[in-house]
């Protein structure tokens, strides 16, 4: 984790904001964002991208980031939307919405795209596991989402969201085919299930 690099920027900017998002590849539910502002002084012990972390852990950690960091923020784009201006768009609608609420002078942000604002930013290939900020922002994000989706189980417990998630896994797809698409169903990612059987 590079907190060096972070913390060395503190001397030109204020609030330093690591950007990352959870849900880009679902077939239901939403795309989140989080972003984190990080003390100079956090212990990045067992910080780590979050897809490399057990459901327990990331818990455990989304409640430390929290407690801890200067500031941080969630937000959530639904699956209508993402039908409507499409995934990448709505992943950098939900990024934008994070850095406006922090209102973030310096944007670190997972991947190679930025968002558009008129910000100082840097992109960050792998940045969830290079990056503290970032790996905090996964964690928060992929924590935010899958609780999420759990809540959205209880309203529709055929389709065993609590599982999944989301996913494209073979239940889900199963689900899908049995129960046709339900209201938080990304209907523009189904076509080629719902035509094909796959």
């Amino acid at each position: 984790m590079n907190f060096e690099r972070e913390n060395s920027l503190k001397s030109e900017y204020s609030r330093i904001c690591g950007v990352d998002e959870a849900g880009r590849g679902p077939l239901a539910g939403p795309v989140v964002a989080a972003g984190v502002i990080l003390p100079t002084d956090f212990d990045l012990q067992q910080i780590n991208d979050s897809k490399k972390l057990s459901p327990k852990k990331r818990e455990i950690l989304f409640d430390r980031i929290t407690a801890n960091a200067i500031d941080y923020a969630i937000e959530f784009v639904d699956e209508k939307t993402i039908d409507e201006i499409n995934i990448l768009q709505a992943t950098l609608l939900a990024m934008k919405r994070v850095v406006l609420k922090l209102k973030a002078d310096f944007v670190l942000i997972d991947g190679n795209q930025k968002i558009d604002l008129n910000i100082v930013q840097e992109t960050v290939i792998k940045g969830d596991s290079k990056v503290a900020s970032i790996a905090c922002a996964s964690i928060l994000a992929k924590v935010a989402r899958d609780r999420f989706m759990v809540e959205q189980s209880k309203l529709y417990p055929e389709y065993e969201f609590e599982r999944h998630k989301g996913y494209p896994t073979k239940l889900h797809r199963e689900k899908i085919l049995e129960f046709g698409a339900c209201d938080i169903h990304r209907k523009s990612f189904l076509t080629k299930i719902l035509k094909n059987g796959v």
